[in-house]
């Protein structure tokens, strides 16, 4: 074997996705590939102390390994799912191993309590969303592996069939399209979001099988036929979600979520509870049943607009639009817990420092990052926070990424 070639022996699965064996001393990632496992890699480039690879050969398989179904999955081609090789049963466990490393490598907490990854339901069909990329040559498709590439999805094992049913009805072929997102409601309801490379509406048939909207540059949504909006309904309760706004995709376990960080933040009557990065009023909807004061902080207008409509039924929830960092600081009322959704990025040192002044006993923590989720409980725990638990919950499976519920309190 020359020194690009080289046997190499997997011994743990790292934040990202990839497993990681070492090589003449050197830790490198291989794609594809599942702890245990000993394969045949070829070097593909360095980063700093670290390597990256591709498989050639198996030449010992891990038991977990298991024939995936979607003709796009594999290397350099579609990039969505990342683990349909390894059996579910497996992944689950692998999540919890891989936020447990990230806490105790990152964070420097190596004594938390990391919970067994709650399973989904399904591992098909689950997702309400699918995202097409348009690339230089126009081509519509499922951003590849490949930079600039794009796959056309003949088949979707994590998209709901609606979507991919919906797929050949559509004129793709419009002039200065960047990105395609296609939407179901819980009613059936189908829309289109359209980003463009400028804020030009472009010309559309108006028989389409699905309401369509357009994405300003700024993230100002405009409607361009049918709804503005469509409706989620989880555990009976209806959301409104104007087109721009966010909503996690997968229905099926989000009772479970909003049950969790209803147990785990505890409101108590007469007791003010914040609700950061709200978005639609998704949580408050479930703590302003317990709260005695439910603060809502949402910086996207539409979603403010949406959550008051949501949560018009409750008369103890006080909306307020507008950036985290900037709100926090203004607030003259006592807090006695706090619920952060930040986006996958976490949170910036301006939140955490507001956070921590706020002066919340309980903070719960809903990550879809494991790696910012342990930079950011590092941070608390520098302000006065202690991890006390975390629950994975396997929102996306047969990807890599893990979502996370963490409860955080002041240490005495």
């Amino acid at each position: 074997m020359t020194d690009d070639i080289f046997e190499l022996e997997l011994r743990t699965m790292a934040h990202g996705g990839r497993a990681m064996g070492r090589h003449q001393g050197q830790v490198v990632f291989v794609p594809y590939a599942i702890p245990g496992e000993r394969i045949e890699a070829r070097l593909s480039g360095r980063s700093g102390r670290v390597a990256f690879a591709e498989g050639l050969r198996l030449l010992e398989a891990s038991a977990d390994r298991v024939w995936p179904q979607c003709p796009h999955f594999g290397p350099g081609r579609c990039g969505q799912c990342q683990w349909q090789h390894i059996d579910y049963a497996a992944q689950l466990l692998l999540k919890q191993d891989v936020l447990a490393d990230q806490l105790a490598r990152i964070g420097g907490l190596d004594d938390v309590e990391v919970l067994p990854t709650i399973p989904a339901p399904a591992t098909r069909g689950y997702r309400w969303g699918l995202t097409l990329r348009v690339n230089r040559a126009g081509q519509p498709g499922l951003p590849s592996e490949r930079a600039g590439q794009v796959v056309w999805p003949e088949a979707c094992h994590v998209a709901h069939p609606d979507l991919l049913e919906l797929l050949p009805t559509l004129e793709l072929d419009i002039d200065g399209l960047r990105e395609l997102r296609l939407l179901r409601g819980s009613d059936g309801a189908l829309m289109l979001l359209l980003t463009m490379r400028n804020d030009r509406a472009p010309e559309l048939l108006s028989d389409l099988p699905a309401s369509v909207n357009m994405l300003l540059k700024g993230g100002e949504p405009v409607n361009l036929i049918g709804a503005s909006h469509l409706v989620r309904e989880v555990a009976g309760r209806r959301f409104r979600v104007t087109a721009g706004s966010s909503f996690r995709a997968h229905d099926a376990l989000l009772p479970r979520l909003a049950t969790l960080v209803r147990q785990w933040l505890a409101p108590k009557a007469g007791e003010h509870v914040l609700d950061l990065y709200a978005g639609v009023g998704f949580f408050s909807a479930f703590l302003a049943e317990d709260a005695g004061l439910v603060t809502l902080v949402e910086r996207f207008p539409p979603a403010v607009t949406d959550a008051e409509s949501n949560l018009e039924a409750f008369d103890n929830i006080d909306l307020i639009e507008g950036r985290v960092e900037e709100v926090l600081p203004e607030l003259d009322t006592p807090v006695d817990a706090a619920l952060v959704d930040p986006p996958r990025e976490g949170l910036s040192a301006e939140a955490v420092d507001s956070l921590a002044a706020c002066g919340a006993a309980r903070l719960v923590y809903v990550s879809g990052d494991a790696a910012t989720l342990a930079r950011d409980a590092r941070r608390l725990r520098a302000r006065g926070w202690q991890l006390r638990q975390a629950q994975p919950v396997d929102l996306e499976p047969l990807t890599w990424r893990i979502d996370t519920v963490a409860l955080l309190e002041r240490r005495a």
